[in-house]
């Protein structure tokens, strides 16, 4: 404040300005002219008023013009009537009709207003919005007809939803030889899992295949297991894991290990009291809403729930019962499309409800679903949550309101199912409900059947292939349906027009192709320290490399074939190539009876005796007569001390 004082009264004082410690900074204070801000901003002000008042005298202009052109077009229409009857214009009409000229001269044919003024006065008012058409009209008719065939086009798919099923293109996953028990893709459809009886997991990247169809990733994360089910959670950044084992797993995007569920004491009753499964999983599935929430059931007679932060205990357990009162295996589980009840078949064929806050009665069951003692595969509720289909393993496929659960809406029979997992699946606009059937070996085509929803009509099939159809997932982002088969296969339909990324964006792409220099020339061995006479020189390119060892005679040297035949060449034309094998065959086809050693000795004594050739002609000169040594007979020992004894 004191150096604004100083400089109001003429600036600052150079001697204040030291003392008080403003000199350092080097700067003038800023001074702002008020007077010439206000008026500034009441100019700007002015000018908006302005331009907002024109625009709305421009707008009540265009408004006037609109009504006089069609007081002009009715009194136009009125004059060509009057003038077919032989009569004249009146001169405001006239007047009208110039003014009309002038203002259209643009528009070449019979104005729109002239055709539809026709149709009648109750009209009008909808043809002054379309004033604003540029070019000349459409033909009579046109504009109707052309939303017609719009119209017609989608009712006609909606009436045929077969139209709607994507199956014109497939392409076909090598996941290995054994059945692929597991599907799963994640929620934008960029990433599919596959998982079978071989114990591997594999991961398919969509954008980042080409036409080879090659997994990125293989990985077995539970050992020696069979997978049962595979699921990303709703978010997508963890898989759900459930094999034969008694503990679920959870893995990141990537494949790499997140938790384990602990396992239960298998010595205690009540299963309650334990603190996860004992038994072998069947099933399990991510809650839909609560992204770090999954539920399995297992042989231990339990359905748990669990939190993925929480591996040491599972949050509740709901356990089935028969009408006895008696514990059934649950052999698949699943939550409602809003999360919040649970369902799960069991062997005796009931299939049970539960409130997920509260575990200890069933909210709805049905005591005879399926047949008793098969394994209902798989139970999954439509997209609008008010139906559930359930794939039973007495070979039907059947179809619930839960409201109503004493008897089936519609239910269809002999679709075999030899799997414990073979699924079931709603398609997007849920009017359509897929299965798989399976065939034994040699017994035909697996194939993927589509049902109406609402009449269990058969609307579709698909031959998949020569073994049986186990899983099916129709994705409703993508629009295409992935099929796992009983001999490794996965297969993923889907139609150029209807469908979304996913197969659509690894067919396109071309297969690289394999650099066949790298695979021939050799590692280069770097060793700066050691002496000119064994450094290698330096590669410079790998395309030069590979053409000095092309003129190099024991680098391009191609190897010898095998010889057939006698031999040529010095090689021996036997068994092998070498003359081991040769010498080997020789002493297999050598066929002399050797059983008795002693005989076959002295068999050569009497030639060698007459003739000898190896010992008695070295000894000739110096010891003509053979000299032996003499046995000397063994002492009796009985008489010598202890300590002189022989040891044995």
């Amino acid at each position: 404040s004191l150096l604004a004082d100083a400089e109001m009264l003429g600036g600052p004082d150079p001697e204040l300005a030291a003392t008080m410690g403003f000199s350092g900074f080097g700067k003038k204070a800023r001074t702002f002219d008020l007077e010439a801000m206000f008026e500034q901003t009441r100019r700007t002000a002015v000018e908006r008023s302005r331009k907002v008042l024109e625009a709305r005298e421009r707008e009540k202009e265009d408004q006037v013009e609109k009504e006089f052109r069609s007081q002009c077009t009715d009194l136009s229409a009125s004059a060509s009537s009057a003038t077919g009857a032989g009569s004249t214009l009146t001169p405001r009409e006239t007047a009208c009709s110039e003014s009309e000229d002038s203002s259209d001269e643009d528009l070449t044919g019979p104005s729109v207003q002239s055709q539809t003024s026709a149709q009648g006065p109750a009209e009008d008012t909808d043809d002054d919005e379309d004033d604003e058409f540029i070019g000349p009209p459409l033909p009579p008719g046109f504009k109707d007809s052309d939303d017609d065939n719009d119209n017609d086009d989608t009712e006609e798919e909606d009436n045929n939803p077969v139209k709607k099923i994507p199956d014109s293109h497939e392409i076909t996953l090598q996941h290995g030889t054994k059945t692929v028990s597991a599907l799963g893709l994640d929620p934008s459809g960029a990433r599919l899992i596959t998982g079978g009886y071989d114990y591997d997991v594999k991961f398919w990247d969509f954008a980042g295949m080409d036409a080879s169809l090659q997994a990125f990733r293989s990985l077995q994360p539970c050992e020696c297991h069979q997978i049962k089910s595979l699921q990303y959670s709703s978010t997508g950044d963890v898989i759900l894991v459930v094999s034969g084992n008694s503990q679920a797993k959870v893995l990141d995007r990537d494949g790499f290990p997140v938790m384990e569920c602990i396992k239960g004491d298998q010595y205690i009753v009540d299963m309650t009291n334990t603190k996860g499964h004992t038994a072998m999983l069947n099933s399990g599935c991510w809650h839909p809403k609560i992204k770090e929430e999954f539920l399995t059931c297992s042989n231990d007679g339990t359905v748990r729930t669990w939190d993925v932060n929480n591996e040491k205990k599972h949050k509740s357990v709901f356990k089935p019962r028969s009408v006895q009162g008696k514990r059934v295996i649950p052999t698949t589980c699943t939550y409602s499309r809003d999360g919040k009840l649970i369902a799960a078949g069991c062997q005796d064929g009931s299939i049970q409800i539960w409130d997920r806050n509260m575990s200890v009665h069933t909210k709805f069951h049905c005591r005879q679903a399926h047949a008793p003692g098969t394994d209902t595969s798989c139970l999954t509720f439509s997209y609008d949550g008010t139906v559930l289909a359930s794939r039973g393993g007495d070979d039907t496929l059947k179809i619930w309101d839960i409201r109503q659960f004493k008897k089936p809406l519609n239910s269809v029979e002999r679709l075999p199912s030899f799997f414990p997992v073979t699924d079931c699946c709603f398609s997007p606009d849920d009017k359509i409900l897929v299965t798989g059937t399976s065939v034994k070996k040699g017994g035909g085509s697996g194939k993927l059947f589509f049902f109406y929803r609402e009449t269990f009509q058969k609307l579709y099939e698909i031959e998949v292939t020569d073994a049986s159809v186990v899983r099916c997932l129709w994705h409703p982002k993508l629009n295409q349906i992935m099929v796992g088969t009983g001999n490794g296969l996965a297969k993923v339909y889907y139609d150029p027009v209807k469908s979304q990324r996913g197969a659509k964006l690894c067919v396109v792409k071309t297969k690289r192709k394999e650099r066949q220099a790298e695979t021939l020339t050799q590692d280069y061995i770097i060793t700066p320290h050691a002496l000119p006479m064994f450094r290698e020189p330096r590669q410079r390119s790998t395309r030069k490399q590979l053409e000095k060892d092309r003129l190099d005679p024991m680098k391009s040297h191609k190897p010898e074939p095998p010889v057939a035949g006698p031999g040529r060449g010095g090689r021996v034309g036997t068994h092998g190539g070498t003359l081991s094998s040769y010498i080997v065959k020789n002493i297999a086809l050598d066929k002399t009876d050797d059983s008795n050693p002693r005989e076959a000795i002295l068999r050569h004594a009497k030639e060698a005796e007459e003739n000898p050739y190896w010992v008695a002609p070295a000894y000739a000169k110096t010891q003509p007569k053979t000299v032996f040594a003499e046995v000397e007979p063994e002492d009796d020992e009985t008489d010598k001390p202890e300590w002189k004894k022989r040891k044995i």
